[in-house]
């Protein structure tokens, strides 16, 4: 049985590490302890002294991380005309050595923002909307062993045909952990070897992937917003019970990438964001809600509040407004 977590996009809203600042704090606390042991801990005469292990090393800004042990970035990889050479950048975050295949799937957004299988799309119109990128995409390796606290790059190559029709390609390349080695555990040795017991051993197998884009000519985006609302948060949203709710506009042959931004007249900071919002050319529009800072004013929430909503692209012009809608909260 398999258990793997697909992340999307919008993962990629973690932002920096921090890593790096909880390591020089935990040095700072144990060194001076460890200084007042070390006459303890000598070696015997004759005997070397063994290594320190090396300290953990910081993940590459921009990578995306997920349930498992590996960190994967950048958080989606673009290939063109002129950019025909990519490369995917995997990160063991653990001090273990780990076993990943690298793999590519076929992912279909529906209007809610959630990514599901293309096989499991039945309508033909729907399947027709979705055009995948396996085909004229090669990659190496395809299987890697990374020690702890070690990277390694995947080069991902385009190989269109001359006559591939222009438009936008997409696949979802999956990072998948290997389980270890059983060791010849058979059925009856997880039985406890019970002549009459059933043993079953289940290894779950923790994924993570992220989209290569491929763009074949000229490519078009026009990007708008529409119904925007606040509304009460659904369980597991927002710490204070809002939302802002909206609908993102897309047609073109390109998809949309980008952040959202929501700001109140007289509020220093933004009530809401949420970065890493794309919405792609299989769907003309994508439902969105943004959980609302729960530091924020309640007043700026409230009936007769003034927002704005600002949708910035992350893609091919990064910083410029693809989208911006006023209103007030009813």
């Amino acid at each position: 049985m398999q258990s793997v977590v697909r992340w999307t996009d919008a993962l990629s809203k973690r932002g920096r590490w921090g890593l790096a600042s909880v390591v020089g704090m935990t040095l700072c606390s144990v060194l001076p302890a460890v200084a007042q042991i070390a006459p303890l801990a000598m070696p015997a005469p004759g005997v070397p002294a063994q290594p320190a292990a090396p300290p953990p090393v910081q993940a590459p800004e921009g990578a995306v991380g997920g349930m498992g042990d590996v960190n994967i970035y950048p958080k989606r990889v673009v290939l063109d005309d002129h950019q025909r050479i990519g490369s995917i950048g995997l990160f063991n975050r653990t001090i273990a050595a780990g076993e990943y295949e690298i793999t590519l799937s076929d992912l279909m957004m529906t209007t809610a923002g959630r990514l599901v299988d293309l096989a499991s799309i039945t309508d033909p119109a729907v399947r027709a909307r979705a055009h995948p990128a396996g085909e004229i995409l090669r990659w190496s390796p395809h299987r890697v062993t990374l020690p702890g606290n070690e990277a390694q790059t995947v080069r991902v190559m385009l190989n269109a045909r001359p006559n591939t029709p222009p438009g936008e390609y997409r696949s979802h390349f999956m990072i998948l952990s290997v389980p270890p080695s059983t060791d010849g555990l058979s059925i009856d040795d997880a039985a406890g070897q019970k002549p009459n017991g059933i043993g079953v051993r289940i290894i779950p197998r923790f994924g993570i992937s992220i989209p290569v884009i491929v763009r074949i000519g000229d490519t078009t985006l026009d990007v708008g917003l529409r119904d925007p609302a606040v509304v009460p948060a659904q369980s597991g949203g927002a710490a204070d019970g809002k939302v802002v709710s909206l609908t993102i506009l897309r047609s073109g042959t390109r998809s949309a990438f980008g952040d959202i931004t929501i700001t109140a007249p007289g509020s220093r900071a933004p009530i809401a964001q949420m970065k890493g919002v794309g919405v792609y050319t299989e769907v003309d529009e994508r439902q969105v809600q943004v959980p609302i800072d729960p530091k924020a004013d309640p007043k700026f929430t409230t009936h007769g509040a003034h927002l704005t909503i600002t949708y910035t692209d992350d893609d091919v012009t990064p910083g410029k407004t693809l989208a911006r809608q006023e209103f007030v909260v009813p």
